[in-house]
């Protein structure tokens, strides 16, 4: 079931975000709006394009949710993977996506402080530090979307 699931979200995302399917759906409205005279504008003519918008809009939500969780976690598990494999990386560092907002601060706080101390020494240490706070940032937006 679960396979099947997956299968029908990733294939109606990539569906969803083709342009034909935006061109479609612009020619279904156009459709909507100009049998609006034929109908008298009426309540059931109004309450068909609503109902059939909120219903999709609905489901989509959730099918797009679990699209971009797996992606999510994918890209979680490569980079939880890189961080292992590189030598010099700390491997601390793998699974803080599941920190708090406030973790994740007081571990970049900490890293910049690393870096400004490393700064004299190694000029590249606070550029690693600004990458990583960028990313730190991405990830706390992705989290606030999801």
């Amino acid at each position: 079931m679960e396979k099947m699931f997956t299968g029908f979200a990733n294939s109606v995302s990539r569906a969803a975000g083709r342009p034909l399917t935006f061109v479609l759906c612009c020619l279904a409205i156009v459709a909507w709006a100009s049998s609006g005279p034929l109908f008298g504008f009426s309540d059931t003519w109004q309450l068909a394009v609503n109902t059939s918008t909120t219903i999709i809009t609905f489901l989509m939500v959730f099918l797009i949710q679990n699209t971009q969780n797996r992606d999510g976690a994918a890209i979680q598990a490569k980079l939880d993977e890189l961080l292992r494999a590189v030598t010099d990386a700390r491997n601390e560092f793998i699974g803080i996506e599941h920190l708090t907002e406030r973790e994740l601060a007081e571990i970049l706080k900490d890293l910049e402080q690393e870096a400004d101390a490393d700064e004299k020494s190694d000029p590249q240490g606070r550029k690693k530090v600004e990458l990583l706070r960028a990313s730190f940032s991405r990830l706390s937006r992705a989290q606030q979307t999801s």
